[in-house]
């Protein structure tokens, strides 16, 4: 008889003990102490639950029960590959890095396949994530097989990259976790569009580790547009030094299970970090945006604005923490959670928090959660517009005001037509 297939973190852990003489790295021991950590870590905590407060909202069991497997063999050949944006891109096939895809020559930075430059990333890689605490960052360094490392220089402008995360469906349930490095010295800049898309019944467990130097700046547009087998569940690390900036924007549209977290730190005078997005559910989807910012230092500036739309059997989740520590006099933080329900079965859950321990400080936040507008829905109808074109239009301009708040003209164009796209969707299969 077959011995069944462990699931869960059983079978995580399982993979990892089959797989760690054969992981990138294996014969680096300072990378092999970090995955046994994470191992560690991963088996005392397993897949959080709901009884997790953390976690209250978003009921990880579809993916805890599931037979995921490792994707074994590389895919090769050609891909469609989604339309450019930029001159430049890192392409990643079931997370791992394509350079065959990839165009990265001309860059006035270094932009590599992390499993083939793992010594150049041993004082940074895992210096920012948290795998004692968060199981998904430790079932990432676990397994990790590839990501993009980025490495900017002082005072270069890298302009514009994008990251491209292609998934192909191989008839089987299989998971990747890529781990992303992006590192911008002081006085650098760069703007990254991310696009992760594909198909077939897997898990994407990326997990970012971003370190922005004193002045610099990244510009991180992301787009999960992966189809409605797919669990996506992103966590992302980032450190702002005194002067720099690091400037946020998602947009979550298509996965069966999304969850966007981030950890932000203001660690010098005068950094700030913007979070910003808009997140939509489809009926049986499931998104999640959860964040946490930590105002370390003095003067430092914070904004998030989220948006999320949901129709049919939807649900969404909201969750941002702003943790203003004692030295942190002058800090200026604002969220807002805003809310569109396009049936009575959809449903929001909301929970801003503010943890304020200076007494100097401009902190609020805000939520709203509501139906379209009767009235300016019955302005439009009385112009003569149809009713479907009117809900059109008053959605689209619900998510493109959150688009607004995006200065660069490339990823602005980039992130309208993923939300242009979600709502082309819904009004083919309504």
């Amino acid at each position: 008889m077959t011995a069944p297939v462990p699931t869960g973190a059983a079978g995580f852990l399982a993979r990892y003990e089959g797989l760690k003489d054969h992981l990138p790295g294996a014969r680096k021991p300072w990378l092999n102490t970090l995955r046994a950590d994470a191992a560690v870590h991963f088996a005392a905590r397993g897949f959080p639950t709901r009884r997790v407060e953390q976690w209250k909202y978003t009921d990880l069991a579809p993916v805890a029960q599931a037979h995921f497997a490792e994707p074994l063999t590389m895919v090769e050949g050609a891909l469609a590959l989604p339309v450019p944006n930029a001159a430049h891109r890192a392409v990643f096939v079931d997370g791992r890095f394509r350079p065959d895809l990839s165009a990265l020559e001309g860059l006035p930075f270094r932009a590599v396949g992390l499993a083939q430059h793992l010594n150049d990333a041993e004082t940074f890689l895992g210096s920012l994530a948290k795998p004692e605490s968060e199981p998904l960052a430790a079932l990432n360094t676990m397994l990790f097989e590839d990501g993009l490392f980025i490495d900017v220089p002082d005072g270069v402008d890298g302009g514009l990259l994008e990251l491209v995360s292609i998934t192909v469906d191989p008839g089987r349930p299989f998971a990747f976790h890529p781990r992303h490095l992006f590192r911008l010295g002081a006085g650098a800049s760069l703007t990254l569009i991310e696009t992760a898309t594909g198909r077939g019944q897997c898990l994407h467990n990326p997990v970012f580790e971003i370190d922005v130097a004193e002045g610099a700046t990244l510009t991180h547009g992301r787009m999960l547009q992966e189809e409605a087998t797919v669990f996506h569940l992103s966590t992302i690390y980032a450190t702002i030094a005194g002067g720099g900036t690091y400037d946020n924007f998602t947009v979550a549209a298509g996965p069966r299970l999304t969850r966007n977290e981030i950890h932000a730190a203001l660690t010098g005078p005068k950094a700030a970090c913007h979070m910003n997005g808009a997140q939509m559910a489809a009926d049986g989807q499931h998104v999640d945006t959860t964040t946490a910012l930590d105002h370390a230092a003095p003067d430092c500036a914070s904004r998030q604005t989220y948006k999320t739309v949901l129709a049919g059997r939807a649900r969404g989740v909201f969750q941002g923490k702003i943790l203003v520590r004692r030295e942190a006099q002058k800090t200026d933080g604002y969220q807002m959670n805003q809310a569109l329900l396009l049936s009575e079965d959809a449903e929001i859950d909301s929970k801003p928090q503010l943890e304020i321990y200076a007494d100097d400080v401009k902190c609020s936040h805000g939520a709203t959660v509501g139906a379209l507008d009767a009235d300016s829905l019955f302005y439009l109808r009385a112009r003569g517009i149809p009713e479907s074109q009117a809900k059109a239009m008053l959605v689209e301009a619900f998510l493109h005001e959150a688009v607004e708040t995006v200065s660069d003209e490339t990823l602005r164009g980039a992130l309208t037509r993923a939300l242009d796209a979600w709502w082309s969707r819904q009004g083919q299969a309504a």
